[in-house]
């Protein structure tokens, strides 16, 4: 594994403790933090979700932290309160492991810009 990555792990696993003092449980994996990010952004509070619409919420996760990089905008937020995002810059071809690495770095960012949270 190089530096970086051994890095981005740590960084990762601080985040993961901080997110489980915060809400009292530790999220499994990348998908737990999308959804948390999801239904953060969506902005409707607590409450359940059917299967579809964690699938949407995890889908507005990963545009909310990819615009960070440029590659999606907000394009509005439809009556019901959902926020529809576009493509704005093509996304890389990576595989599966540096798509996981850059959903990482993206979340990161993503705490450290919006709450102002510094995950060294």
């Amino acid at each position: 594994m190089f530096k970086r990555d051994l890095e981005l792990e740590k960084r990762w696993g601080r985040l993961l403790e901080g997110l489980e003092e915060t809400i009292g449980k530790k999220p499994k994996d990348l998908n737990g933090v999308l959804f948390l990010i999801g239904v953060q952004e969506l902005g409707k509070g607590i409450k359940t979700f059917s299967k579809e619409q964690k699938q949407d919420l995890m889908h507005i996760a990963i545009c909310k932290v990819l615009s960070l990089a440029g590659f999606y905008e907000l394009e509005y937020i439809d009556q019901e309160g959902w926020p529809h995002w576009k493509l704005i810059d093509e996304l890389p071809h990576f595989d599966i492991l540096e798509q996981e690495k850059l959903l990482k770095i993206q979340i990161l960012e993503y705490f450290e810009k919006e709450y102002q949270i510094e995950i060294n």
